[in-house]
């Protein structure tokens, strides 16, 4: 068994295929819009090692709670330290930076960055 995919709610589909395009080298699929369920729209992007991430947006979509019951974070290993480090520095340079790099009490090697709509995206070994 293994997760095909995991699904994001966004406000605005738009930036935030943009952003894992740019800051993670996401490759978009193309846009779906349904026919059965009006203004409901999606993007899967597939990342460098095969994971992908379904963007879903709808007119209902509002602002995410605080630490709400559901998922917290993705986390994505980008495979060295330095690699953390370099990245968490441009999240920094836009204001993105959430916390870190630092190594956690669990062994992890990290820095949490905010993505769009204030998501919470692990950058980690």
């Amino acid at each position: 068994m293994r997760i095909e995919h995991v699904a994001l709610w966004t406000r605005d589909l738009g930036e935030a295929v943009a952003f894992w395009q740019t800051h993670f080298g996401a490759c978009a699929s193309a846009e779906y819009a349904s026919r059965n369920r009006p203004g409901f729209r999606s993007v899967f992007l597939s990342l460098s090692d095969g994971a992908r991430i379904e963007l879903m947006t709808g007119p209902w979509v509002g602002a995410p709670a605080p630490e709400a019951e559901g998922w917290a974070h993705v986390a994505l290993s980008l495979g060295s330290e330095q690699a953390v480090r370099d990245k968490a520095e441009v999240f920094r340079m836009l204001g993105l930076l959430h916390s870190g790099p630092r190594l956690t009490g669990d062994g992890y090697y990290e820095a949490v960055v905010a993505g769009p709509g204030g998501m919470h995206i692990e950058i980690t070994v």
